[in-house]
């Protein structure tokens, strides 16, 4: 059976492949994340799930496949990154606020031979969320590293009122489609854990 590398820092990825009893080891894979003129979200996420993947074969053995993703929240079409500090973030939750957005989550395998990736849209829906709340929730530390500026799995599900489509594709890694991917490489989901 292959070996997999997680090309990627997340913690919240690590915990959901734990979750699925999928032994990895977890390894860096620095990208230019600057979206492309024009790009469109889908494009945009499946090309840096692609190329952090194959950044991650840099470190991977002749047999290993490497896992990379890529997050993206948007919202009328614009791609929502990392706050740039407490005014980009009240920014995007206060758009956010009341409406609905799309999340992107995009999920490459990449071997010596092959690379595949797909790519999952799920629709979020927000209540309001006062100005209040939005200089509170910072205060917290929560969205200075989260797309969008807000963390589904964490104090950020407050603001939830409805999702459609993967929950765990919001949090970073949609876990059907990514166990689906592994098996086409090998690489089968419940396995007792040995990553590190």
């Amino acid at each position: 059976m292959s070996t997999l590398l997680l090309a990627s820092g997340s913690p919240r990825r690590r915990e959901l492949l734990q979750q699925i009893g999928v032994p990895f080891t977890q390894v860096s894979a620095d990208i230019d994340e600057t979206p492309l003129p024009h790009e469109a979200p889908e494009a945009y996420v499946q090309r840096l799930a692609l190329a952090k993947a194959a950044a991650g074969l840099g470190h991977a053995s002749a047999e290993a496949v490497v896992l990379g993703a890529d997050t993206a929240v948007i919202l009328d079409g614009q791609i929502l990154g990392k706050p740039q500090g407490e005014q980009d973030a009240a920014r995007m939750l206060t758009a956010l606020s009341a409406s609905v957005h799309e999340v992107f989550t995009a999920v490459a395998l990449h071997s010596e031979s092959r690379s595949e990736v797909c790519c999952v849209s799920t629709r979020v829906r927000f209540r309001h969320i006062t100005p209040q709340e939005i200089h509170a929730y910072w205060a917290s530390g929560e969205p200075a590293d989260k797309a969008g500026g807000y963390a589904i799995q964490g104090l950020g599900a407050v603001f939830v009122e409805a999702i459609e489509g993967s929950y765990s594709a919001v949090v970073g890694l949609p876990l059907c489609e990514t166990a689906a991917l592994l098996a086409r490489f090998g690489i089968a989901c419940w396995q007792p854990s040995t990553s590190r």
